[in-house]
């Protein structure tokens, strides 16, 4: 497995991570315990090291999960988690909305720690931008628990160009996780620029698109109800049909290529920047090895001028989170 550094930081982990969210929640019954295991530990044996988590997915499971599955790999693997929805430390209960108070962070904190079994989190994201706390204070949160030996590096997820500096300046950002893909470019106009600029890492989710690229989603699929794309503007029957025009095109120039079309959007990923480290999830153990077969592919740079002058022609219909969610998205 070939390995990447997340910007300057210094952080290196291997070039495709592993969203293990969808393990637990959101894209439909969990899956049973033994096999979400025994992936994970098939991940760790093909050479993955980098394995993102965060306390709401569940709330709390997802990180129960990878406590248990990956405390026999210690040293060999980099844990990320996330902080910031309003979820009772103590319970679970998700209140709603959003809470980055410094005394919550650390509250937050103290369960992650508990919960994946480690005496300090490799990466700690800030999940959602909260407008009601400085950036500032945050960052300085964050920067104390760094002192204190619970953090090594911090994050954030979705924040904006202005929030990614003024974080900086209090206490560097490692990584900055948000979505981008073939499907999802927005964030090649202002993002990547100042990650370059700043020497931070960009740490991709969702980078076949929530499934949608790998082909394996049409019209015809029927999403069960505790899976959040069913909610999804860009998941609708209709915007769905509208959609199919980019997977034909990334279908052909996969076949053109000789691999997968995950193969192929996972490659075009990986070409953009060396800095970026996408985090494909998946709960099946052939398509992990599939999604790692991409890291292996060299696209050319004839190859990259192909596919953006044919996707450049496909407009995306639909927004990528329902309305309550992206006013969640920081600017």
């Amino acid at each position: 497995m070939h390995t990447r550094q997340l910007g300057r930081s210094g952080l290196e982990v291997s070039a495709l991570g592993l969203g293990c969210m969808g393990l637990s929640f959101g894209l439909g019954p969990a899956t049973e315990h033994a096999d979400a295991v025994a992936l994970l530990r098939h991940a760790v044996e093909r050479g993955v090291s980098f394995f993102d988590s965060a306390e709401v997915y569940g709330p709390f499971t997802n990180e129960s999960l990878l406590g248990e599955a990956l405390e026999p790999f210690r040293g060999r693997v980099v844990l990320a988690t996330k902080f910031g929805f309003d979820i009772d430390p103590a319970t679970g209960e998700n209140r709603g909305g959003l809470n980055s108070r410094p005394e919550h962070i650390r509250r937050s904190l103290e369960g992650s720690l508990r919960r994946l079994r480690v005496e300090s989190v490799d990466l700690y994201y800030q999940h959602r931008v909260d407008p009601q706390v400085p950036i500032e204070d945050v960052a300085g949160a964050v920067r104390d628990l760094i002192a204190e030996g619970k953090v090594k590096h911090f994050g954030l997820s979705e924040a904006g160009v202005h929030t990614i500096r003024r974080a900086h300046v209090v206490q560097p950002v490692t990584a900055l996780q948000s979505e981008y893909s073939l499907w999802w470019r927005e964030p090649e106009a202002e993002i990547l620029p100042v990650l370059e600029e700043l020497g931070i890492g960009f740490v991709p989710f969702s980078p076949l698109g929530k499934g949608f690229l790998t082909g394996r989603i049409d019209a015809t699929t029927d999403f069960t109800p505790d899976d959040f794309r069913q909610k999804v503007p860009r998941f609708s029957l209709e915007n769905r049909a509208a959609n199919q025009s980019m997977v034909d095109i990334v279908r052909t120039l996969a076949a053109q290529k000789g691999v997968t079309p995950a193969q192929l959007a996972l490659a075009w990923v990986l070409a953009q920047r060396p800095f970026i480290v996408p985090i494909p999830g998946t709960t099946k153990a052939s398509r992990l090895d599939e999604n790692l077969g991409g890291v292996a592919i060299e696209l050319t740079t004839d190859d990259l001028r192909r596919i953006d002058e044919a996707t450049a022609l496909v407009p995306v219909h639909g927004d990528r989170y329902p309305a309550a969610l992206q006013r969640l998205i920081d600017r």
